[in-house]
């Protein structure tokens, strides 16, 4: 297990940028890295995930405007997102996967705003 805290969010205008970062207590080098994200009234929403091997994937509502990136030494992920809109809005969360193991952060908001 990893303890994973997460910073970056805040409030940006509809076309801004974010960058999120999530830091490990550990080592992240054998885990799947993602971001998920939660806003009210809504389900927890898959955003994108990092594997070990360094392959990407991401959530359908992305269309190519986030980047998910790691760094095994600095046990850190990010993610780059731009073109935001009101939809974006939401709490995000780190996640670390191993197997069936998952680890969480705690969040940061996001909330995009003019």
């Amino acid at each position: 297990q990893v303890q994973l805290v997460e910073s970056g969010g805040g409030l940006v205008e509809p076309g801004g940028s974010l960058r999120l970062s999530c830091v490990a207590s550990g080592s992240i080098s054998d885990k799947a890295m993602g971001w998920y994200r939660h806003a009210p009234r809504n389900q927890r929403e898959f955003v994108a995930e990092i594997n070990s091997g360094g392959i990407t994937s991401y959530g359908d509502f992305v269309k190519d405007r986030f980047i998910i990136t790691r760094d095994n030494a600095k046990k850190t992920v990010h993610l780059q997102m731009s073109g935001l809109n009101s939809g974006d809005t939401a709490a995000y969360f780190c996640n670390a996967r191993f197997f069936l193991l998952n680890d969480w952060g705690q969040g940061t908001q996001v909330t995009v705003s003019s």
